[in-house]
């Protein structure tokens, strides 16, 4: 054995070493596993099967929760309805499932969520041959109500910035308004992710499509955040930051935007913090930007998806009504109709 041989042996006897005494930290798959090993319901070796496929094909912990809740409560009423053997499963049972979660008062768009974690779930079946792949030979569509995303007033942004007097909270009001950010996208962000520099944002991998992208730093974000992290813990990994050493949870960033909405008299109005990302999109298409650019800063695949905004807010048809109201109003039409 040469001398490199044995230094590279030493060193990975070392590693396996310092591995085993390590105390491993259970993955979200593991927490998954544990559910599913406390329920009974049909196929459910088929279906920890598929738990741990989408585990290893890197699904993210969110997909994965949310298909393992749409799955166990399909799963639990095929068993319910006296299906104990997944092959016993049929097209009318995926129909009956859908006409039980709506009698139970589910958004549309929560059912429709629910119906394709299922139906990805059976074409893995179908795929595996388990199951007849005629339970799919005719889809199922869902109509959901299309609606305008809500932005708010730029009146109420003006009252909303006022009141915010803490750095940390301007910072991240700010930056979620004027990069159009997801929430869990700002939480995440790193000191890495910061180009102060260039006033820019990396985003490696987006929260809901992981899409990676930039965006960019305005001038009033960019001085709020600049404030933020003069006094911020140097030793924090995250920008903003948790009490543990992990980022500020969802559940309090929410709260502190209901604390400024009440503080502002605005939270009678409906507004969420998504409804930031919408006011930022708004905004841009009225000053002017392209559809395909503001795309690319929100950070959808699909540009009809962005094509929303500009039914929300588009201020060339705008003038363009009230300049034909105004003929019309003076009687300036003239023949028959």
């Amino acid at each position: 054995m040469t001398q490199l041989q044995s230094t590279v042996n030493e060193l990975a006897k070392k590693e396996s070493e310092v591995l085993r005494e390590q105390p491993l930290t259970p993955t979200p798959i593991d927490h998954i596993l544990q559910r599913l090993s406390r329920i009974e319901v049909p196929a459910k070796e088929h279906f920890e099967r598929y738990m741990r496929h989408k585990w290893r094909i890197n699904h993210k912990p969110r997909t994965l929760a949310s298909s393992f809740t749409s799955v166990m409560f399909f799963l639990d009423f095929c068993g319910k309805s006296g299906k104990s053997d997944i092959q016993q499963i049929e097209r009318v049972d995926l129909e009956g499932f859908i006409e039980y979660e709506q009698d139970r008062g589910l958004h549309i768009s929560t059912v429709r969520t629910r119906l394709a974690c299922i139906i990805a779930f059976l074409h893995y079946l179908i795929e595996q041959e388990v199951i007849s792949g005629s339970v799919l030979k005719r889809g199922i569509k869902l109509k959901l109500p299309d609606v305008l995303p809500r932005a708010m007033n730029p009146a109420d942004v003006r009252k909303l910035l006022c009141v915010i007097e803490d750095t940390r909270g301007r910072a991240l009001i700010l930056l979620l308004l004027r990069t159009g950010i997801r929430i869990g996208e700002a939480l995440g962000l790193t000191l890495n992710d910061l180009d102060i520099r260039d006033r820019k944002v990396h985003l490696y991998e987006g929260e809901k499509n992981s899409m990676g992208r930039v965006v960019y730093l305005s001038d009033d974000a960019l001085f709020a955040i600049k404030l933020w992290l003069r006094g911020r813990d140097k030793n924090k990994e995250f920008i903003f930051y948790g009490r543990s050493h992990g980022h500020l949870c969802y559940s309090t960033a929410r709260g502190l935007f209901v604390k400024y909405l009440k503080k502002a008299g605005l939270d009678q109005k409906g507004y969420t913090i998504h409804c930031l990302r919408h006011t930022f999109a708004s905004e841009l298409l009225n000053a002017g930007m392209r559809l395909e650019c503001l795309q690319q800063l929100l950070g959808h695949h699909d540009i009809e998806v962005t094509r929303r905004y500009a039914r929300l807010t588009d201020t060339t048809r705008e003038q363009e009504y009230f300049r034909a109201m105004a003929i019309i109003e003076k009687g300036g039409i003239d023949g028959d109709y």
